[in-house]
């Protein structure tokens, strides 16, 4: 269940993207627009069943969105989102730079230098299209992308 979960979240996240990029100025009122079917079974709703009367809700009851997502993935014990720290041992040149994964076209980045805390964090924003250096340390970042490719429509800036 989490797995199809975790599709239908990333797809459907994909799809606003693209639809975001791909809307034009011109308007419609809402009553003249069709509904469009898909064809297929309604994504996961990420939305719990709420509170029963009379009873303090908990976690489960009551998240929804995302923090759910999370929770559904420790109940089954699967790490929805990496954690884990960068590598810090090294510093990243622009022929070799520091890895980073990511599902999406771009990500913030914080950078405490190489070895690890040997500067105050620095944030950055890091995209597909270009590498990032630290301003502190001069340490060099690349998103490695492991999204669905779309096509040169779908990106959004």
């Amino acid at each position: 269940m989490l797995q199809s979960t975790l599709r239908a979240a990333r797809s459907a996240a994909l799809a606003a993207r693209a639809l975001n990029a791909s809307r034009t100025n011109a308007l419609r009122t809402f009553s003249t627009t069709p509904r469009v079917a898909s064809g297929g079974p309604p994504p996961p709703q990420l939305i719990g069943p709420g509170a029963k009367p009379g009873e303090v809700p908990s976690d489960y009851d009551q998240l929804t969105g995302m923090a759910r997502l999370q929770l559904l993935g420790d109940m089954q014990g699967i790490k929805v989102f990496d954690e884990s720290p960068l590598d810090s041992s090294r510093i990243g040149t622009k022929a070799n730079p520091v890895l980073v994964p990511s599902y999406d076209t771009e990500r913030h980045v914080g950078c405490t230098g190489s070895p690890a805390d040997s500067h105050d964090v620095v944030w950055f924003r890091l995209t597909k299209e270009r590498q990032a250096r630290c301003t502190e340390c001069g340490s060099v970042y690349a998103l490695d992308y492991h999204g669905e490719e779309h096509g040169e429509d779908a990106h959004h800036h």
